[in-house]
């Protein structure tokens, strides 16, 4: 098993969908995709599904925002346990009850962390280099960097002046959904925050609802700190370059 987590929105089922697509076109009967906060699951239960898919010949499975299904974890250990041939890819937004399921599912699953958009993915997907054939700016190793990092910066200030983009990014460019409207990014973000805050915490972890707006307080008291330390880190490039 391949677990994925990550926060609401960085593009887990983006990123299940084009898997599929890219690998399964020529045997898509044996692919089947599942939100399990889909209301089909207050009748049927996980094992029954996947039960009926093997029999019809499914092999691969993509189970996604599996922490909304109850005890998730144990239909997941049970599901590896019975169905050795069947390939399974999870995911889930509520990183808390990833961990806490990581228990029952040791030695089973592979969990990684889906993180948001690098400066570099960012730069690729805004398209800002008009030449037709540029084909996006490419993984630079580390190592690479260090020992010739004067001329890959010659090269990259050829085609665009980083810094023009950098302090955009940081304000709006690490969660995918900019590109469905900047100017309803800080709204969506906010949406994230509360889904999380007013719902997930109390709801999955038994947060009294009072101490939400401790929280929020915190919260805004972290972000705050995090915009002064932004601005000093955009005006030492500024500077350095």
């Amino acid at each position: 098993m391949v677990g994925i987590k990550g926060a609401r929105g960085i593009g887990k089922t983006t990123l299940l969908l084009q898997h599929i697509k890219l690998n399964y076109q020529n045997e898509l009967e044996s692919v089947l995709y599942v939100s399990l906060d889909d209301l089909w699951f207050s009748e049927y239960s996980l094992l029954e599904l996947v039960d009926s898919f093997v029999k019809i010949g499914g092999k691969h499975l993509y189970l996604d925002e599996v922490h909304k299904y109850l005890q998730w974890s144990a239909a997941l250990k049970n599901m590896y346990d019975d169905y050795p041939e069947m390939n399974v890819v999870f995911t889930g937004s509520s990183l808390l009850e990833i961990l806490n399921g990581r228990a029952d599912l040791s030695r089973r699953a592979l969990v990684h962390t889906l993180q948001g958009l690098s400066f570099r993915e960012y730069l690729n997907m805004q398209k800002i280099v008009s030449d037709p054939d540029f084909e996006g700016f490419p993984v630079i190793a580390l190592q690479n960097i260090l020992e010739d990092h004067e001329s890959l910066a010659v090269d990259i200030n050829r085609l665009i002046k980083p810094l023009k983009y950098f302090s955009h990014y940081l304000r709006s460019g690490y969660y995918p959904f900019f590109l469905e409207g900047e100017d309803t990014y800080g709204m969506r973000l906010e949406e994230t925050i509360l889904m999380l805050l007013e719902v997930e915490l109390p709801l999955l972890r038994h947060i009294d609802i009072s101490y939400v707006i401790k929280l929020k307080q915190l919260l805004s008291i972290i972000s705050e700190s995090s915009f002064r330390i932004k601005g000093i880190y955009v005006r030492l490039f500024s500077a350095i370059s």
